[in-house]
C-alpha cells in the first residue's frame, strides 16, 4: 500500500515555501525604491520604468492565461465590452492609483511604516463593505480593527521619533510634516487597492486570478507610462527624468519589475494553489517581519522597540480579523487578495 502521507506533506511545504517566498519579494519592493530615490530618482521614475519593464512580461502572462481558457472554455472565454470596462477600471484602482501613491509615500515614510499600513487592507474592505454594502461588523471584528490600528500608530511613532531619516526627502518639508503626508499617501494607496479588491470577485471567479493580474496590469502599465510623460512635459524635466540616473538605477529597476512585481505574483499563486488561500495569506504574515530587518540591512532604518511591537500588533489584529470573518462569514475579505499585491 503506497502511503500519500509523505508526498502530501511535500506539496504543503512547498507551498508554504512559495508563498513566503512571494511576501518576502514583494515586500523588497519598497527597498528598491528607497534605494532608487537615494539615487536621484523621483517617484514618477520609479513607477514608470517599473511599469515599462513589467509590461511585456505582463502581456505574456495575459496571453497565456487567456489561451488556457480559450483551449478549456472556448467561445465562453470571451471577454464583453462591460467586462473590459470592469477591468480598465479595476487597472486604475487596484494597481495605477494604488502603485502611484504607494510610492509617492515611500519618499516620506520608512519602508516598514510603509508595509504596516498597507497590511491594513483587510480592514479597510470591511469598512468600505459596512458602509457602501451594508455588511454588519460585528464586536470581535471591531476589536481586530482597533489593535491593527493601534499597531500602526505604534509604527508610525517610532518613524516620528526617527524623523531625521526622512528629513532629507522631504523636498524642504519639515521631516514630520513629510511623515504625516507619506502616512496619508499611502493609506489612500491601501483604500485604491481595497476598492479593488472589493470590485474583483466576480470577474476573478469569470476569468481566473492569473488572467485578470495579467489584463489590469497591462492596463495600469499604459496609465502609469501615459502619467510619466504627462509629468515630465508639465515640468520641463523636472519630474521623472531618468538621464542623469546612474546604470544601478536601472539595474534596481530591472529587479523591481521582476524579482519584486512579477515573479512574486506566480510564487503567491502558486502557493496557493498548494496550500489554499487562507494558508497562503497567513504565511504572507512574514512579509512585514522582512521588511524591517531589510530595510535595517539595505536602508540602515533602525529597529526599535515601538517598530517590532506595533508590527506584532498589527500582524495580531489582521490574524484575528481573519479568524472572526470566518466564523461568521460577514463582508468579503478576499483571502487570495494578497496573492494579487504585486503592483502596490
Amino acid at each position: 500500500m503506497i502511503s500519500l502521507t509523505s508526498p502530501r506533506k511535500s506539496l504543503h511545504f512547498q507551498g508554504l515555501v512559495f508563498a513566503v517566498s512571494g511576501a518576502v519579494a514583494f515586500s523588497g519592493k519598497a527597498i528598491v525604491a528607497k534605494l532608487m530615490y537615494r539615487m536621484g530618482a523621483d517617484p514618477f521614475a520609479v513607477v514608470g520604468l517599473r511599469m515599462l519593464m513589467a509590461f511585456p512580461m505582463f502581456l505574456a502572462m495575459a496571453w497565456w492565461a487567456g489561451r488556457q481558457q480559450h483551449a478549456e472554455r472556448g467561445g465562453d472565454a470571451e471577454l464583453t465590452r462591460r467586462q473590459w470596462w470592469q477591468i480598465l477600471g479595476l487597472g486604475f484602482t487596484g494597481y495605477y492609483l494604488a502603485s502611484t501613491l504607494d510610492f509617492m509615500g515611500l519618499k516620506y515614510i520608512s519602508a516598514s511604516l510603509e508595509r504596516a499600513i498597507l497590511y491594513l487592507n483587510p480592514t479597510i474592505v470591511l469598512l468600505l463593505s459596512a458602509v457602501f454594502l451594508r455588511q454588519p461588523v460585528r464586536w470581535p471584528q471591531l476589536a481586530a480593527m482597533l489593535l491593527s490600528y493601534s499597531g500602526v500608530v505604534l509604527v508610525w511613532l517610532h518613524d516620528w521619533d526617527a524623523a531625521a531619516l526622512v528629513a532629507h526627502h522631504g523636498g524642504g518639508m519639515d521631516a514630520r510634516h513629510a511623515i504625516t503626508v507619506g502616512s496619508l499617501l499611502v493609506f489612500f494607496s491601501a483604500v485604491s487597492y481595497a476598492v479593488y479588491l472589493m470590485g474583483s470577485g466576480q470577474l476573478v471567479q469569470r476569468m481566473g486570478s492569473m488572467r485578470l493580474v495579467g489584463l489590469a496590469s497591462c492596463a495600469a502599465c499604459f496609465m502609469a507610462l501615459l502619467q510619466w510623460w504627462l509629468v515630465f512635459r508639465a515640468t520641463d524635466g523636472q519630474q521623472g527624468a531618468t538621464a542623469h540616473l546612474p546604470w544601478q538605477a536601472w539595474g534596481l529597476s530591472l529587479v523591481n519589475a521582476t524579482l519584486c512585481t512579477v515573479l512574486p505574483v506566480w510564487l503567491v499563486m502558486r502557493g496557493v494553489q498548494l496550500v489554499g488561500a487562507s494558508m497562503a495569506s497567513q504565511a504572507g504574515m512574514v512579509g512585514p517581519l522582512s521588511t524591517i530587518w531589510m530595510a535595517a540591512w539595505w536602508l540602515g532604518e533602525p529597529v526599535t522597540w515601538r517598530l517590532m511591537v506595533g508590527t506584532g500588533v498589527v500582524l495580531a489584529g489582521i490574524v484575528m480579523l481573519a479568524r472572526t470573518s470566518q466564523a461568521g462569514k460577514p463582508a468579503p475579505i478576499p483571502a487570495a487578495g494578497a496573492a494579487m499585491r504585486a503592483k502596490a
